[in-house]
């Protein structure tokens, strides 16, 4: 289908997307595609909605709260019950007692749905796309339901009974649904989407002195808070220690506790540390740095490969984050540091081998998928429209 045809067509049809706030990820991801689809087809109306905001209040604990506890304060329980969940049988009695609380505290969830009677849902978390399955079962939701799995790794409950397509991460994504049931014409490969701002680029130079640094040093961007490494600016006291004429920037978001301590540390550092607060505009972090010091959460990880920065991955959630570390490492992209002295000793060595974090820059542009975003959004209302279509027919 032509743009024009498809711009026409889709005027005044409503796309929602369904995200849940387990972590940023699952709604950055949302409001990615979001951003494209209102950048880029104006006439279509797209709505971002929260799905655990319609759901009863213990709901919401468990997905957000409990979650966050518990990958913070027992990530050996949390891999446990990944793994557990990820081998169960979508038919035990487990599973089924599970759908049927789920779908009772998500009532209002679905009412707002038959209200907005949307053309097209995409979902960026399991949760909200198992509650729509089991809508359609019953004959009581009938637009095209898509889900966009949103790390380099596939857990068995992003797999639903009825659902339109998926959108993979990358290959072995797709290839592991294929393995699972999943129909190859189903089957998507379109990346992580992130926003427009990744998929633009932006000049080093000006970047640089909008922070205050040289835009000709090595630049080293250190950001998710420095979990598992001792806080953030801990990491960066010793880092900046490391001989050699290296700046670093270190994000520490809405953490003010952090980031007075950073401040005070860059007066010891002059023209070396950048301390950043919350900011929305971290792409033009990311095009300062020569390389990004992150915990590799799906969003994150997918931002640092559309603008071609490689990576030194610590503290992964068990599960999901491990596994994109795992793809990070095997395609060369990336580093591991399980420690502060680990991550001394990477620093070091990629200062002394340039060569080597240019080739792990290299690695990094080739995984990288900027036009994710747009990829889904163009398959997502093509559909709609060859559906409305035939519809008529």
């Amino acid at each position: 289908m032509k743009e024009g045809e498809l711009q026409r067509s889709m005027a005044g049809k409503t796309i929602v997307l369904l995200s849940v706030p387990a972590g940023a990820g699952h709604t950055r991801i949302a409001e990615a595609i979001r951003a494209c689809a209102a950048a880029e087809h104006p006439d279509a109306t797209v709505i971002h909605l929260d799905a655990m905001a319609f759901a009863t209040p213990l709901l919401r604990k468990v997905y957000t709260d409990f979650y966050l506890r518990l990958i913070t304060r027992a990530p050996g329980l949390w891999r446990y019950i990944y793994r557990w969940t990820d081998a169960a049988s979508p038919n035990s009695l487990v599973s089924r007692l599970r759908r049927r609380i789920e779908r009772r505290a998500c009532r209002a969830l679905t009412n707002e749905i038959a209200a907005l009677q949307p053309d097209a849902i995409i979902c960026t978390h399991f949760q909200p796309a198992e509650v729509l399955s089991q809508q359609i079962a019953a004959g009581k939701l009938s637009c095209p339901l898509w889900v966009q799995v949103t790390d380099f790794d596939l857990h068995r409950m992003w797999l639903q009974p009825h659902v339109t397509g998926y959108f993979a991460a990358n290959d072995e994504v797709a290839f592991r649904m294929h393995d699972q049931g999943v129909a190859a014409h189903a089957i998507y490969v379109a990346g992580i989407p992130t926003m427009p701002a990744f998929s633009i680029t932006h000049d080093r130079a000006d970047c640089a002195r909008t922070l205050g640094l040289n835009p000709a040093l090595p630049t080293f961007l250190l950001m998710g808070g420095g979990a598992g490494l001792g806080g953030l600016h801990r990491v960066a006291q010793q880092l900046l220690a490391i001989p050699g004429n290296f700046q670093l920037i270190a994000l520490a978001g809405k953490n003010a506790a952090e980031l007075a301590a950073l401040q005070r540390l860059a007066v010891r550092f002059p023209g070396r540390l950048a301390p950043q607060g919350y900011t929305d505009r971290v792409e033009r972090l990311m095009a300062c740095a020569d390389l990004v010091i992150t915990k590799p959460g799906g969003a994150t990880t997918a931002e640092c490969l559309a603008m071609g920065v490689p990576m030194i991955v610590n503290a992964p959630i068990p599960g999901q984050e491990e596994h994109n570390a795992n793809y990070l490492l095997e395609h060369g992209a990336a580093l591991k540091a399980v420690d502060l002295a680990t991550l001394d000793y990477r620093i070091r060595y990629l200062m002394a081998h340039p060569e080597k974090l240019a080739r792990m820059a290299a690695c990094a542009r080739a995984l990288g998928r900027p036009q994710a975003a747009r990829h889904v959004v163009e398959t997502v209302l093509v559909q709609a429209a060859r559906q409305r279509d035939a519809a008529h027919v």
